[in-house]
């Protein structure tokens, strides 16, 4: 699956599989118009209300966080943590990405507070080895079960 970050023209013209947008980005039904009802629409979220706009819009998927401290971003959003997102499972029905601060050592919990999957920029882009740390936040994702 490809989806594309913050550019639906770029998603359209690649025949990408969707994009995801941030809340500074172009609005969700705007999206939805260039891409049409078959391609999917994830938006990036920082709070409960944020969260519910994003599904009663119409997202696919929404980023949530930061769960933790981030290093990938400027001038990141308030940490939300593992409570936020516990809070964010409770109400939202569609799929939810965690994101901020994820690494091998804290993705079970985030997964058991009700993520369905997890973007880990940082752990594995920083990691002297990254395909050693992708199969250990592999590993760690599949023995919270």
């Amino acid at each position: 699956m490809f989806i594309v970050n913050d550019r639906c023209d770029v998603a359209k013209a690649v025949g990408a599989d969707g994009v995801h947008l941030g809340q500074e980005d172009l609005p969700l039904v705007d999206a939805r118009a260039i891409l049409g009802s078959g391609k999917l629409i994830g938006v990036s979220t920082h709070s409960l209300a944020q969260a519910l706009e994003a599904e009663k819009a119409g997202a696919d998927y929404i980023g949530f966080g930061p769960i933790f401290q981030t290093t990938t971003k400027e001038n990141p959003d308030p940490v939300v943590g593992v409570g936020g997102l516990r809070e964010v499972r409770a109400r939202v029905r569609i799929p939810i990405v965690a994101i901020g601060g994820i690494t091998a050592q804290n993705v079970a919990d985030v997964m058991n507070a009700g993520a369905d999957g997890a973007a880990a920029i940082s752990a594995i882009l920083a990691a002297p080895d990254p395909s050693k740390a992708m199969i250990e936040l592999i590993s760690a994702i599949e023995g919270k079960a």
